[in-house]
């Protein structure tokens, strides 16, 4: 995974746990949310999404749940680009433990780059696709 981009550092607190003693689904979900919001700025290549009005709409998301996740867990999310399409971005994400590298979690996720205003899907213009590539894994 040399191309992937590490966007994601956290730790599993109690808090997210539920009755069972192992994170809630809710928390994996926010923490993938949260690593989206890295790789789609990489690619973007801007911080400020407010000032263009130009952002990002997710259409499909799919999460392997692979091993329980307790509070205490040191965690980390790499992430990187399995598809280019016209308007949109397919990535992958791997939660794992920052310390014995166990998977926790995979999503894959595509999303359309999107007019908030119009409301309509945008093409990715060439340096977002070439951004986009150098995190591309086949």
């Amino acid at each position: 995974m040399s191309k992937s981009l590490v966007t994601f550092v956290g730790v599993a607190h109690p808090w997210m746990c539920d009755v069972m003693g192992h994170v809630n689904v809710r928390h994996y979900a926010a923490m993938f949310d949260d690593a989206s919001f890295q790789l789609l700025g990489h690619i973007a290549g801007q911080d400020d999404n407010q000032a263009s009005q130009i952002g990002w709409a997710d259409v499909r998301t799919e999460i392997d749940y692979r091993h329980e996740t307790k509070a205490g867990a040191l965690i980390a999310i790499r992430s990187h680009v399995v598809k280019i399409g016209r308007t949109s971005i397919t990535f992958e994400q791997v939660m794992s433990g920052s310390l014995d590298g166990v998977v926790r979690a995979s999503s894959r996720t595509t999303s359309v780059r999107f007019d908030l205003a119009a409301r309509t899907s945008v093409a990715l213009d060439e340096p977002m696709r070439n951004r986009a590539a150098t995190l591309l894994i086949e």
